[in-house]
């Protein structure tokens, strides 16, 4: 990305959705030197048992700030282009939107959009990189400023800075950290764009990976994995799309477990042992000592809690899961 030409101030428009992108527009608006002209955020989703339309973080933060805020479902959409570029924003900055921009949409900053992207790129393009890490097993992760085009997360690098994996991170606190590190990389990355100082760097396609999107399905635990996959995905999941299982006819969703190496055996879904400790349950190598849970419809509780009131379904021999002995 060559030297801009001199812009002051410049007209930036954001475009982000979720908590990480919250996170990046709040830092941004900090900055008096990038002025945040609008904000594109999706639609308002129904949500909870009421099923009630609730903004965005990003939409909050900027109606809190008094921003005018764009929501359209799709930037296919001849009006929402039109939308964009009645604000002639000089640079689109996009952090976790959850829309596609098309090559129509690219081109109306004049100087392009750029991307906060939750992983060492070309490793975890796509939808959900900071889940995908911590379910691969990765032991570093990060964040990548990017020059967007027509493809997948595999525009030029501006600016990448990287991060550890804590052995008891979850997808929660990692995204919490990653923002941190995004927000501050994402300014350093705009001083060098407006003084004329940034390089852009082509990624090397060979060294792919994808994260794909989080299904439903995914979160529901196959006793037959091995424990240490199954651990890293109760971290990976949590807290948007919680590991479960079943007991007597019950979800019980699982928000912290552990991998251990039992001293008994039994087939996957067994019950090994349960106590103030935890709950041991046998999987297709070794076990998982599930820690944190949550009944359908409760509060998430510590074993000892949900034992005082449910013990019974937790016997050493119980089967969970549906699973077949």
């Amino acid at each position: 990305m060559g030297r801009p030409a001199s812009v002051n101030p410049p007209r930036i428009v954001f475009a982000g959705t979720p908590e990480f992108a919250e996170q990046i527009l709040r830092a941004l608006l900090e900055h008096t030197a990038y002025p945040i002209s609008a904000v594109f955020t999706q639609p308002d989703r129904p949500a909870g048992r009421g099923r009630q339309l609730l903004h965005s973080p990003v939409k909050r933060l900027a109606l809190e700030r008094g921003l005018p805020v764009h929501q359209p479902a799709s930037l296919r959409d001849p009006a929402a282009r039109a939308g964009l570029a009645e604000l002639q924003p000089d640079l689109l900055i996009v952090a976790a939107y959850g829309l596609i921009l098309p090559a129509a949409v690219l081109s109306i900053p004049r100087l392009g959009c750029i991307n906060v992207h939750a992983s060492i790129l070309p490793r975890w393009r796509g939808a959900a990189p900071i889940e995908r890490a911590i379910e691969a097993g990765d032991h570093e992760t990060g964040v990548t400023i990017m020059q967007m085009n027509e493809g997948l997360d595999t525009g030029a690098l501006l600016l990448v800075r990287r991060c550890p994996i804590g052995a008891h991170d979850t997808g929660g606190t990692l995204r919490d950290r990653l923002g941190t590190l995004g927000a501050a990389a994402l300014v350093e990355a705009l001083e060098e764009l407006f003084g004329g100082r940034s390089q852009a760097l082509a990624q090397d396609d060979s060294l792919a990976t994808y994260a794909n999107k989080l299904h439903r399905d995914e979160s529901l635990i196959d006793w037959h994995a091995d424990a240490q996959t199954l651990e890293r995905r109760v971290r990976a999941f949590n807290p948007l799309n919680v590991c479960h299982t079943t007991v007597a006819d019950q979800v019980l969703r699982v928000w912290q477990a552990s991998a251990e190496t039992p001293s008994l055996g039994g087939a996957p879904g067994t019950v090994l042992q349960s106590g103030r400790d935890g709950i041991l349950v046998a999987c297709g190598k070794d076990a998982l000592r599930l820690q944190r849970l949550q009944l359908a419809g409760g509060k998430v509780m510590d074993v000892p809690a949900l034992l005082n009131g449910r013990g019974e379904w937790f016997r050493p021999g119980t089967v969970l899961g549906g699973a077949t002995v």
